[in-house]
């Protein structure tokens, strides 16, 4: 039988045709006068309409660390739609979203025990938060309703994700959202150049406790009592990859316990290899109480996300539940552990565990560091972080355009033959695990020389 939607070798990509689709975070108007169409995807590289090969130097959307058109993940998602390709989110259940809890949990640093599935990171932040508020009043202290972000965070667009965020450009579109208070960055001034985690007192004014103790101000001003949680990013990626002073997290982790706070770690980023572990709460040897993923957990295949909490905020909802045919928790989607999407995270599992893909990436890290601080001097960059297989580069503003030249780094980095991701004042990288050295090497190089013929 014919597609009714067949694959043309040359789509259609006239102003009319393209007109119809409202494209999330993208310069429409931009966008449809000059379109980059991606018509097909193979390991490491896209495939443009005109024919061409790109490097995807983001892993997609920090998503796809394992490589495009895996057949492992293909083949399980073709089984599963056709053996049970939806089932009813509410009130019944299938075995692969149990297969696939316990397999995350086996993953997850201890005491982090049960998961609740998602369709997204921004369903997962969402959630999180209602989670934390709801979890006080069935404790009895309903007075803990307040949530505090971080500048710099991004913790997806939905309104309390915008809310606990700290992108302004996020925000300022939508007006008052859910009242939120927020902890300084942990972005080290320009020109401090940290490789990894930098040191907790080797760059001035930015010590990793004094900036983490910034939280006893802000329940100084409120008291804990009204504090549900804090919700943060071990590293935050969309901000250009901002990394913690050592000590930093440890200390947030403190502060928290000591005042009934609960800390929700954003990793939908930073999760399932990106930090060379299989969580940034491992990698930088914190436990949180509630940890948001998605993206890298299906390789992008599948929409899913999830949250993985404590055991006590589980058993804590389950002891004020009431009768038990009455719902503990009444929140969740209609995609919610969906069937295909949840082959695609157990093919995506067993994937990462038969590359060897945490090694792979711990391996391949320095040589990604010292790639990108290679960059240090070259023209506009102010500054280089980085940690795993993430970096981000701070791009000195053109006068009166301050996102102008990363958008034209990032142009002429694609018709080069590589993807990379601008965004405000920066250029992100975020190679596929099955990068080679060669690879990256090359992707370094071209963005060096990008940077060098940019006004």
């Amino acid at each position: 039988m014919t597609s009714p939607h067949p694959q043309s070798a040359a789509p259609r990509q006239d102003a009319a045709w393209l007109d119809a689709h409202w494209m999330p975070y993208t310069g429409n108007r931009e966008f449809k006068a000059n379109p980059r169409l991606l018509t097909g995807a193979a390991g490491a590289y896209y495939t443009t309409a005109d024919g061409r090969r790109i490097f995807d130097g983001l892993s997609g959307l920090w998503c796809s660390g394992l490589g495009h058109g895996r057949r492992d993940i293909v083949d399980a998602v073709a089984r599963q739609a056709a053996t049970l390709d939806y089932s009813p989110a509410f009130q019944f259940g299938h075995p692969l979203s149990f297969e696939l809890a316990n397999r995350i949990v086996a993953r997850m640093p201890q005491g982090l025990t049960h998961v609740f599935f998602t369709g997204s990171g921004s369903e997962s932040a969402d959630t999180s938060l209602k989670m934390a508020r709801a979890y006080w009043r069935a404790k009895g202290r309903a007075s803990k309703t307040r949530l505090i972000g971080r500048v710099k965070g991004y913790h997806g667009v939905n309104f309390g994700g915008i809310s606990v965020g700290g992108i302004a450009a996020n925000r300022k579109l939508y007006g008052q959202g859910v009242e939120a208070d927020h902890l300084p960055h942990t972005q080290p001034p320009a020109g401090s150049f940290c490789r990894g985690m930098p040191p907790a007192d080797g760059v001035p004014g930015y010590a990793g406790a004094a900036l983490a103790d910034e939280l006893l101000r802000v329940i100084e001003l409120h008291d804990a009592s009204t504090i549900a949680a804090v919700i943060v990013e071990p590293f935050s990626g969309s901000a250009g990859v901002v990394i913690p002073p050592a000590g930093y997290l440890q200390r947030l982790r403190r502060i928290c316990t000591e005042h009934d706070i609960l800390l929700i770690f954003d990793e939908v980023i930073t999760g399932f290899g990106r930090c060379g572990d299989w969580t940034g709460a491992a990698a930088f040897g914190v436990t949180p109480d509630l940890l948001n993923f998605a993206k890298q957990v299906s390789n992008g295949v599948q929409p899913i996300g999830g949250v993985v909490a404590r055991r006590e905020i589980y058993d804590t909802y389950m002891a004020a539940g009431g009768p038990d045919y009455l719902l503990e928790f009444a929140h969740g989607y209609t995609y919610s552990a969906h069937p295909v999407a949840c082959a695609a995270a157990l093919a995506t599992l067993d994937a990462l565990e038969a590359d060897d893909a945490i090694a792979r990436v711990r391996a391949l890290a320095p040589h990604f560091e010292a790639a990108v601080h290679g960059l240090r001097g070259a023209r506009h960059v102010a500054d280089v972080r980085n940690f795993g297989l993430a970096a981000g580069l701070t791009i000195d503003a053109l006068p009166g355009e301050a996102a102008r030249r990363p958008y034209d780094i990032a142009m002429a980095m694609y018709r080069k033959g590589f993807y990379v991701r601008y965004g405000g004042d920066t250029i992100q990288l975020a190679p596929p695990f099955i990068s080679t050295q060669a690879e990256i090497d090359s992707l370094v190089s071209a963005l060096g020389d990008t940077l060098q013929h940019t006004a």
